[in-house]
């Protein structure tokens, strides 16, 4: 059953039982999909519990598999806050299933590669010490290449990765409203898939785990074909992407 079914079918039943609140139907559906997450969530880490054997050599804190797994990890989260809250408040039934649709799938990567740092005794996310992408400076036996990080040489501690908001941008994400509010969150998820794609693209080449590399194919492949999306839908509603950061 599709989203725009179940959709179709709380109309259904409104007719029958009489109208529900706005803030019933509101309650019900953001519980529905919070459930839905969880499970996502949890089915993804039981796979990657099943599909790693525990036995074999865990990859160390500088490696690029744990490197690209927390800073994944990190940049996703950021997406599935923003979609969840334009999925709770937009009034535009396109833009709530995009929303949804981010939110799902990315959760459902944060399970997975959860259950990898789980399984390799890491933290969910990077040591306070260790630079931001400084993994992408190694290749998969963990030496390191020749020059800085492809595309982001110089980055400080505590600097947002590329295509991640700033506190300032989601705050006033969260105060706009109707075609603003969603415009504003298209520009926002297009720069921020824009800047995860150079670390997807990287672990894809450089990950030795060989399904935490399919894993980093399968993201640059999804969100290069949402970036296209989002970009028409943009259009659709005459604006433009911001600029990278």
């Amino acid at each position: 059953m599709t989203v725009d079914d179940r959709v179709d079918d709380e109309v259904v039943d409104e007719e029958d039982e009489g109208p529900r609140p706005n803030g019933q139907r509101i309650l019900i559906f953001s519980a529905a999909a919070v459930a839905l997450l969880l499970v996502g969530a949890a089915i993804g880490m039981l796979i990657t519990l099943a599909s790693v054997d525990q036995t074999s050599l865990n990859p160390g804190e500088d490696s690029v598999d744990v490197g690209f797994a927390q800073d994944m990890t990190t940049h996703h989260l950021q997406a599935v806050n923003m979609a969840s809250w334009v999925r709770d408040n937009t009034s535009d039934k396109t833009i709530k299933l995009l929303a949804f649709d981010i939110e799902g799938t990315q959760q459902r990567q944060v399970g997975m590669m959860a259950g990898y740092l789980d399984i390799w005794g890491q933290s969910e996310s990077r040591p306070p010490g260790r630079q931001a992408m400084s993994w992408m400076a190694k290749d998969a036996s963990g030496a390191h290449l020749h020059g800085t990080m492809p595309d982001h040489p110089g980055m400080q501690p505590g600097q947002l990765m590329p295509g991640m908001a700033t506190a300032d941008e989601l705050a006033a994400m969260r105060k706009k409203t109707g075609t603003d509010l969603d415009v504003y969150f298209l520009q926002l998820m297009i720069r921020h898939h824009e800047g995860g794609l150079s670390m997807a693209q990287y672990g894809q080449d450089h990950v030795a785990l060989p399904q935490l590399r399919n894993l980093a194919r399968t993201i640059v492949v999804s969100q290069t074909g949402e970036m296209a999306y989002m970009k028409s839908l943009l259009a659709e509603r005459n604006a433009q992407p911001l600029p990278a950061n």
